[in-house]
């Protein structure tokens, strides 16, 4: 399958060079205003390339459809992928391309002591010969998710250019905010119109996902007594004090430094404040329903045991539900994951399943009814500025959607 691989490297370039990091503090949607330049971007690539359809809705949602080919009905699918990066670095990447990459060191020249070495990063060393894309040492690449756009945009172009190729009809969702656990609060699914859709946001090369965690949001909010300090024997409750005893107290067994594979974590992101009054946010994560259960109940029992030993403060613990694992949804109907393994095993891959140790638009939308497992991307060390990719696995994830559109439609 001839995919075009300059166009697919020139359009993830091309994006990852748009700062389009979301902000946790924003009540907008976007939450950022460099989400809303990739966006439209993306629409009006949309309309060159000959998409129906084109529509950018008012909280950030590009939505286009690559119509059916076969006269009969269908399922209508989607493949949806995020336009945000990450919060914490920069996420206007300057990418190089490491052609024929021959095993040797990469120092990141913006940051020489950002090193990525086969011995230390996983998965490098199956990507000698092929040419690896990273930062430049003190950003995100953005691999997460622009590499999912460039993939969907490229497929999206290849089966619009070869209409002999026999699909039913494809709607294309790019969203923003995913990182920030908003990806598809406002979209409308009446508007997606589809009735199984795709992330592409995965990682190793025949990834295929139907599984990940969990999630909760906890915030504890400490007020304390104020006065002032050369006199506040006896009288100061200094809540920066307790927020630094609730910390302590959190079991570090539970923590995302000493968890893997099935454990879940609770995680503190933030703690800010004064004497007066403090704010500490968490995330609870697990891939069960009673084990997220029993992280509310540590942190109510730590809340406890403080308000005991100091009655004149006062605490407030609250928790937001953010996602829930697709697996409970598509357990029951796993057709979506078994054409999307075949697809792969047509682009020559051994396609494998693995929990997600985060979560995927996909769990929104599986939840909301629409079952949406998580299709490989080839990014890896995300989050970091020693993210990267490989042009090559990005193809393969382009030729795994062409196959994916067909399996559909019945070939």
């Amino acid at each position: 399958m001839p995919i075009d691989s300059a166009d697919l490297l020139a359009r993830f370039l091309r994006y990852v060079q748009i700062e389009t990091r979301a902000d946790p503090d924003s009540s907008t949607t976007p939450s950022s205003p460099g989400q809303w330049d990739l966006l439209r971007l993306l629409e009006r690539e949309l309309q060159a390339i000959g998409a129906a359809d084109v529509c950018l809705t008012e909280h950030g949602y590009v939505l286009a459809t690559i119509p059916a080919t076969v006269a009969t009905a269908v399922p209508t699918i989607a493949w949806c992928a995020h336009v945000d990066t990450a919060p914490n670095l920069p996420g206007n990447a300057t990418p190089l391309v490491h052609r024929a990459y021959d095993g040797g060191p990469i120092v990141l020249p913006d940051d020489p002591s950002q090193i990525l070495t086969v011995d230390t990063i996983p998965g490098l060393r199956a990507a000698v010969g092929q040419d690896v894309i990273t930062a430049s040492g003190t950003t995100l690449l953005g691999a997460d998710d622009k590499a999912g756009i460039a993939i969907i945009m490229t497929a999206a172009d290849y089966l619009l250019q070869h209409p002999e190729i026999k699909h039913g009809p494809i709607r294309l969702c790019f969203n923003p905010d995913e990182e920030i656990a908003r990806g598809m609060a406002k979209l409308d699914l009446a508007q997606l119109g589809a009735t199984t859709a795709y992330t592409l946001d995965g990682s190793a090369r025949g990834e295929i996902c139907f599984e990940t965690f969990s999630a909760d949001a906890a915030k504890l909010e400490i007020d304390g007594i104020a006065a002032h300090p050369g006199w506040a024997k006896d009288v100061m409750v200094n809540a920066l004090r307790l927020a630094g005893q609730f910390l302590a107290a959190l079991p570090m067994t539970h923590s995302p430094e000493r968890t893997s594979d099935r454990a879940g974590f609770i995680h503190p992101v933030d703690c800010h404040g004064s004497a007066e009054h403090a704010t500490v946010r968490l995330i609870l994560r697990d891939f069960e329903r009673d084990g997220l259960a029993r992280h509310h109940e540590t942190l109510r029992g730590i809340v406890t045991e403080l308000q005991q030993a100091e009655p004149r403060a006062r605490f407030d613990l609250t928790f937001t539900e953010q996602y829930r694992n697709m697996r409970y949804w598509l357990e029951d109907d796993m057709r979506p994951v078994e054409l999307a393994n075949e697809a792969a095993r047509r682009a020559g891959l051994t396609p494998f399943s693995q929990p997600i140790r985060g979560g995927t638009d996909g769990s929104n939308l599986t939840q909301r009814g629409v079952p949406t497992p998580n299709l490989f991307t080839g990014m890896h060390e995300v989050h970091s500025q020693r993210e990267w990719v490989t042009l090559q696995d990005m193809e393969k994830s382009t030729e795994t959607l062409v196959h994916l559109a067909q399996l559909w439609a019945g070939h």
